[in-house]
């Protein structure tokens, strides 16, 4: 299949125009017009996923995070991203990377955090400034309830569950819980909004010392790690192009981040 055709089944759903200003979201190396047979999926380009792709006879490569942020000013493999560049230009693979207009899709990153928890009914939490323009639902993190209240301590036990993590961090709120805000990655910015909307639990990653005490006795606090609440973006871009070209979830993304756990 053409490469624009594949990247046009990704952007339907989550459109390019709802990127943050400061993201570089979209085809980051290769040609839209080039054919592809088949596509690894990661959340973050390394260059142990690029030689996993070539290993796997991948011609694309579709992740969360954007390979290219900054701008590069050479390409002399002096730096990881520049040898991954270099790697698949070599190798005739293609890099596309949905990041902030994957998290701003209701049924994208906070959205399927909410599916797997069992909420219902949840909407955005903090809408962009567009959304009453175009008559479209999107933006930051997604808001709602269970379908019954729970003590927030086993609340704690299915967020260890579901997204198979020992790595959490958290502050007490109530001691029973329902209305529950989301956003994956990195969303402090989400805080005040949960609160002003009566959410009794904030669920995101790489919370400051100061945003848990600023929180506190106002809302409850869950932190986990940042890939740990994005890498199912892989099963969101494998049910979006089923029956178009092959996939295959990277076996080499892993985060970066280790806990010790005592």
């Amino acid at each position: 299949m053409i490469l624009d055709k594949v990247l046009n089944t990704i952007e339907s759903a989550a459109p390019l125009k709802w990127q943050e200003a400061w993201d570089n979201s979209g085809l980051q190396v290769g040609d839209r017009n080039a054919d592809i047979q088949k596509a690894l999926l990661t959340v973050d380009v390394t260059e142990s996923v690029v030689r996993e792709a070539m290993d796997l006879h991948c011609d694309l490569i579709i992740s969360h995070h954007p390979l290219i942020f900054h701008p590069l000013k050479s390409i002399t493999g002096n730096t990881p991203q520049e040898r991954c560049v270099e790697l698949a230009i070599r190798n005739g693979i293609a890099i596309y990377s949905g990041h902030t207009n994957m998290d701003c899709w209701l049924h994208g990153v906070s959205g399927r955090m909410a599916e797997m928890l069992g909420m219902r009914e949840y909407h955005i939490l903090v809408d962009n400034a567009q959304c009453t323009m175009h008559d479209e639902e999107y933006g930051l993190g997604v808001i709602g309830e269970l379908p019954e209240p729970m003590a927030f301590t086993a609340l704690l036990e299915r967020v260890r569950e579901v997204f198979d993590t020992t790595y959490i961090r958290y502050i007490d709120g109530p001691q029973t819980v329902q209305r529950i805000a989301i956003c994956g990655g990195a969303g402090s910015e989400g805080i005040g909004e949960a609160i002003r909307q009566g959410a009794d639990v904030f669920i995101t990653a790489d919370l400051k010392y100061h945003e848990f005490c600023n929180a506190q006795g106002q809302i409850a606090l869950i932190d986990m790690d940042h890939w740990i609440s994005e890498h199912f973006t892989r099963d969101i871009y494998k049910e979006l192009l089923e029956g178009q070209i092959e996939t295959v979830i990277s076996k080499a993304d892993k985060s970066p981040v280790k806990a010790c756990v005592g």
